[in-house]
């Protein structure tokens, strides 16, 4: 019973959070809720007993993705007026792609309540939920796993491209001049008179 009240408090906020990602004017805001949405996911996995996945949640998107996005946020110069500007007309079809999540979800719970799904089969103590996600992603979706790791290889590789650019002021090192270089081309020595004391 607790678990339960534990877990509609944590929807609930999950939910308000993620309504003011999408409302709120300021990004910097937005980004906040943003990450008050990531932990409160990550204790909703805590509550289902998804160690991992909760830890994961913290790590990669509250530790790394939402510096990264602050980081943005706060460098470049946004101009929200013109940010809003779309909003009206985007939001046909946000309704829609909403309805048909919310539908989906809404298929999903019902198939639990009225017994259409089945029940979770009873695990023994010593069982551990990141081992047997390591032997599924490993075994049964190697491939899978594989080409999404490809993808995004092609992703880092394609933003690296995409940004890289040469400027005639940048200064850079050509290694190839570095190895030819002789010991008289650096270094010049001077004779000088060695000092009398007086």
């Amino acid at each position: 019973m607790f678990e339960a009240v534990i877990f509609y408090v944590f929807a609930a906020i999950l939910l308000a959070a993620g309504l003011r990602v999408i409302t709120a004017r300021n990004p910097v805001h937005a980004a906040m809720f943003l990450v008050l949405s990531f932990f409160t996911a990550s204790g909703i996995w805590l509550l289902l007993r998804a160690e991992f996945l909760a830890i994961a949640l913290l790590l990669v998107y509250v530790g790394a993705v939402m510096v990264l996005f602050l980081f943005v946020v706060m460098m470049l110069d946004i101009n929200i007026e013109r940010l809003r500007e779309g909003f009206w007309k985007n939001l046909p079809l946000a309704i829609v792609v909403g309805g048909i999540m919310m539908a989906e979800m809404a298929a999903v719970l019902a198939g639990r309540y009225f017994g259409v799904a089945p029940r979770p089969r009873a695990l023994p103590a010593d069982y551990s939920n990141t081992k047997e996600l390591g032997r599924l992603i490993y075994t049964d979706y190697a491939f899978a796993f594989e080409v999404a790791a490809v993808i995004l290889l092609v992703a880092i590789i394609a933003a690296i491209a995409l940004t890289l650019r040469k400027r005639k002021d940048t200064r850079y090192q050509d290694p190839s001049l570095q190895v030819r270089v002789r010991r008289e081309d650096r270094v010049r020595l001077v004779s000088m008179p060695a000092e009398k004391d007086q």
